[in-house]
């Protein structure tokens, strides 16, 4: 193992982001980097899940300034990568985000730019501040398992929406639409499951269509699901939408993009630092875009257990 490296930066690129932007993209990426003074090494993602793997072995090697190149996913993979080694605590890494997905819903969070040449702009600044992790248990073939993630959680008819979204992009298909698109004709074939959910020890027992787990506000491109989070306050905001008539969701999806979906009679927001959930029939959970298993699913939260670069921190 090398010392710790506390100036440079490793990147992390997953090239066939966005469609294969992050390897078509990569050279005018590097031009930035080298023009802004940028000190840093690179590494390329072969295949799903190989961001975890790269993530540990660069921590042992001494690295902790992360840059990812890629959207949503790559950055739950390099979280995870963090969280799953021993070598350091999770407060020296620092994570930076230059965004070649479809989605990047979390930089909308800290208003980071879109462009290549802003957002290494912003990582040059160096505004650093820890923001909350969180940590979300569920089965998957029989088995518990853990995952950690920095944005979003979604469970029953959002999981489903993710689960066709994910799968058309394996098949070629992008585009900012696409979620909007699956949402709709998911719509057709979902219905609201039976749920236990037990909040910071309160039980509540109905049937519900969806539910969101928040640390950030932004998922599914750009739709505010959680409104009011807020990134290190040491709790979850979960919304709950309860089982709502198909022609009520199709008219209420511009509350979903203006921040106004607490205001339907059939949602509901709550706060909590640990929820459970059983169902029946069972229901699945996706975290940070990334479809994962079923329930019972647990979800805690760890407060400022991790640093990220932001140009504007949400109040």
């Amino acid at each position: 193992m090398s010392g710790t490296n506390a100036v440079e930066w490793m990147v992390i690129v997953n090239p066939n982001a966005g469609s294969g932007k992050g390897e078509k993209d990569w050279g005018r990426i590097t031009a930035l980097l080298t023009k802004y003074g940028i000190s840093y090494k690179s590494t390329f993602t072969e295949g799903p899940k190989h961001a975890i793997e790269l993530t540990q072995d660069c921590i042992l090697n001494g690295f902790r300034n992360f840059i990812v190149v890629g959207g949503d996913g790559t950055l739950n993979e390099v979280v995870n990568g963090v969280f799953s080694q021993t070598i350091c605590p999770s407060l020296e890494i620092v994570l930076a985000m230059i965004a070649v997905g479809t989605g990047n819903d979390w930089g909308k969070m800290y208003s980071i730019p879109h462009s290549y040449e802003e957002s290494i702009r912003v990582i040059r600044n160096r505004k650093i501040r820890p923001q909350d992790v969180g940590v979300v248990e569920y089965h998957n073939g029989g088995q518990q398992v853990k995952r950690h993630f920095l944005n979003i959680a979604g469970m029953g008819f959002d999981a489903l929406v993710v689960q066709r979204t994910n799968r058309q992009k394996e098949l070629g298909k992008n585009g900012k639409a696409i979620y909007l698109i699956n949402l709709l004709r998911s719509l057709m074939i979902y219905k609201p499951a039976h749920i236990e959910l037990t909040i910071d020890g309160q039980k509540i027992s109905r049937d519900f269509f969806t539910i969101s787990v928040g640390i950030g506000r932004y998922s599914g491109g750009g739709m505010l699901q959680t409104p009011n989070a807020i990134p290190d306050d040491g709790l979850f905001d979960m919304t709950v939408i309860k089982k709502i008539g198909k022609g009520d969701i199709i008219l209420s999806l511009k509350k979903l993009y203006d921040g106004s979906i607490l205001k339907h009679h059939k949602i509901e927001g709550y706060k909590a630092r640990e929820i459970r959930i059983e169902s029946n029939p069972m229901i699945y959970v996706e975290a940070d875009g990334e479809t994962l298993g079923n329930a019972p699913i647990s979800f805690r939260i760890l407060p400022k257990s991790i640093g990220i670069v932001y140009e504007h921190f949400p109040e």
